[in-house]
């Protein structure tokens, strides 16, 4: 298999923390060919989308450390066409540019792209959500989304919950997200016109604070519509925001017959979407985003739960390879047997 993985920059990389990266170390302890493609480094030859592509030269023995791994790593660059590769898994941190989409449009029928294009295109934002039928709210939250200051002020006002919380809506990373005090009426407009930037004309997401928010979250794997794995989130003394990058702390967690049946019922959706590998966020049964781009928690849960996601994860893009090739080559014989069908047709006419 000849796989690549379109990241933001191999230098951005953290070896023991990357979930990225013990996914090309199991490409490669199973001898599979890997490269990295760069968002800006897509193009267009000749009507044909390639890309500046970052070969991972042949490696004798693959290190089990990936701290070692990561510096053993040198490259190849290479122009190659999209087409070439059996799979591209998107691994980039939202928000993905219009524009990426479009060039993987090109070859989404000829290789493998995890995430779906299309599903990606429709997911990679904090709406997706909102295409859960949940009107009771038993799994989600109520959630608001605008920009429209005066009417985010009259859903506070009008509420009994006495906290919200408030994000923007292209923030990943727990970048910007808040608790916002009812009973702090007067600091409340002067967030939402710093949020709301004029300028910019942002949206925003209003939540409904969830009780044991301040506890953290659980970050789920699902793999093909089903969890795989997951770990509890905490947050830093005196923060909101449980998600690692933010300073988080990550602990051993089994899913509760809840966040099972959370899991259940949106699993068939995720798979219709073509959304195979996906981090669910949750705070007990509520779901609160479904991150498609870059999901990370692999090495977390791995080190608290002993075992290795990334043999899972691999194991199916491998499937999915082998069925595409199949697939190819049965749709190859038939057009071969229909060719020589009209050739002897034409011979018996003549």
């Amino acid at each position: 298999m000849y796989i690549a993985f379109l990241i933001n920059a191999w230098e951005d990389i953290e070896p023991g923390k990357s979930s990225t990266l013990v996914m090309i170390q199991e490409c490669l302890t199973r001898g599979h060919k890997v490269a990295l493609l760069y968002p800006q480094n897509l193009t267009v030859r000749n009507n044909v989308v390639n890309g500046f592509s970052r070969v991972i030269q042949p490696i004798d023995k693959v290190p089990e450390s990936v701290s070692t791994l990561y510096k053993k790593i040198r490259f190849d660059e290479k122009m190659l066409p999209l087409h070439a590769f059996d799979c591209i898994m998107i691994r980039k941190d939202p928000p993905i540019d219009p524009t990426i989409l479009s060039f993987l449009d090109a070859v989404k029928n000829e290789t493998l792209v995890i995430n779906d294009v299309d599903g990606v295109r429709k997911a990679s934002n904090k709406l997706y959500t909102t295409t859960f039928h949940d009107p009771e709210n038993h799994f989600l939250p109520e959630t608001h989304v605008s920009k429209n200051k005066d009417y985010l002020l009259r859903v506070i006002r009008e509420s009994d919950r006495a906290k919200w919380i408030l994000k923007p809506l292209d923030g990943s990373g727990g970048h910007g997200v808040i608790v916002l005090e009812k009973a702090a009426q007067s600091s409340i407009k002067s967030l939402l016109d710093f949020y709301i930037d004029r300028e910019r004309n942002n949206y925003v997401i209003l939540q409904a604070y969830i009780e044991g928010a301040e506890h953290g979250d659980v970050r789920v794997l699902m793999l093909n519509g089903k969890a795989i794995g997951a770990y509890h989130r905490k947050p830093a003394d005196g923060d909101v925001r449980a998600n690692i990058q933010a300073g988080g702390s990550a602990h051993i967690w089994k899913l509760t017959e809840e966040q099972k049946r959370v899991c259940r019922k949106i699993g068939p959706k995720l798979v219709a979407d073509g959304l195979d590998f996906v981090g669910l966020d949750l705070i007990g049964e509520r779901l609160l985003e479904v991150n498609v781009c870059n999901p990370g928690g692999i090495t977390n849960i791995n080190r608290l739960s002993k075992v290795k996601l990334q043999k899972q994860v691999i194991d199916f893009l491998e499937d999915r390879v082998s069925e595409r090739r199949e697939k190819h080559a049965e749709l190859e014989h038939l057009m071969k047997r229909l060719s020589d069908l009209r050739s002897r047709d034409l011979l018996d006419n003549e």
